[in-house]
């Protein structure tokens, strides 16, 4: 799958995610102990929704602009994390994790960003230039065991690959097996696109293996069946997911099922325990 994501910005898998990204940390933020948020895959930070490359697609018209007509207030943190990089106004420019993840930062948090394509994170050092991120240049995998443990006393991982390449799933659960051999209690969020329903089941089981104890899966399904060769959705894995988090969950996954669903479909936003 080819997800340069300057196409894709502000689709219906930003807005489940970020909407999910948002609702975790503030989870999180119940307790006043800092936190370290790592985002391992950071993209450009922050995207035109007026450029050629979001235009060529439209996809926003089917994510972010429709969680903008929507009036659940269950939605609206995640409306004004929008409005925030739009002076206040409609969604001209969407933000990507890194500006989400910003907004959300305490006094006592950090903010630690990666990106590896060149180009790319030239364009993320300036759309961060006004945060306290910290900007790193390497590779994902190597960065995301390199920093944890975290110093600070809990933290959260946020991986999103562009899923260009054959092996990405395995290298995502190689590292995350890795990972919780360093730091078994600490909070991770992977983000997967949802096109072939056998491919993500053959990696739900192996994901399930693992032996996390707290592992559960997010994923929304945008049609009322399978479209095949087409991008049928997106999800989310969640490892050791706050309690606040999980409670609040259900109403917050109906409204953006409801927000989201194409026209003439349903949809479906489901979340599941993974294990043995």
């Amino acid at each position: 799958m080819n997800y340069r994501h300057s196409f894709h910005a502000g689709n219906s898998a930003d807005v489940v995610k970020h909407s999910l990204l948002i609702a975790l940390v503030r989870a999180l933020q119940q307790k006043d102990s800092a936190l370290t948020l790592i985002d391992t895959h950071s993209g450009c930070g922050l995207y035109d929704l007026g450029g050629d490359e979001a235009q060529r697609t439209g996809e926003a018209a089917q994510g972010v602009l429709r969680a903008f007509a929507d009036t659940n207030p269950l939605l609206d943190d995640y409306r004004s994390a929008v409005r925030a990089v739009n002076g206040g106004g409609g969604p001209h420019l969407y933000p990507g994790s890194p500006r989400f993840l910003s907004q959300l930062l305490r006094p006592q948090d950090f903010l630690i960003l990666n990106e590896k394509h060149p180009e790319d994170v030239a364009a993320l050092r300036s759309a961060m230039r006004d945060t306290p991120a910290a900007v790193h240049h390497r590779d994902a995998y190597e960065l995301w065991l390199a920093m944890v443990p975290p110093r600070t006393p809990r933290g959260v991982v946020v991986v999103d690959p562009p899923y260009e390449q054959m092996d990405e799933r395995a290298r995502i659960t190689a590292t995350l097996a890795a990972a919780m051999r360093k730091w078994a209690h600490g909070v991770t969020v992977i983000w997967f696109p949802l096109k072939d329903r056998a491919t993500h089941t053959r990696w739900k089981e192996k994901l399930g293996k693992l032996g996390i104890p707290k592992l559960l899966c997010v994923e929304h399904w945008l049609y009322d069946s399978d479209q095949p060769g087409i991008y049928n959705g997106a999800g989310l894995f969640f490892v050791n997911p706050p309690y606040a988090f999980t409670q609040a969950l259900p109403p917050l996954l109906e409204a953006l099922r409801a927000a989201l669903a194409p026209e003439g479909h349903n949809g479906e936003i489901t979340n599941q325990w993974l294990g043995d």
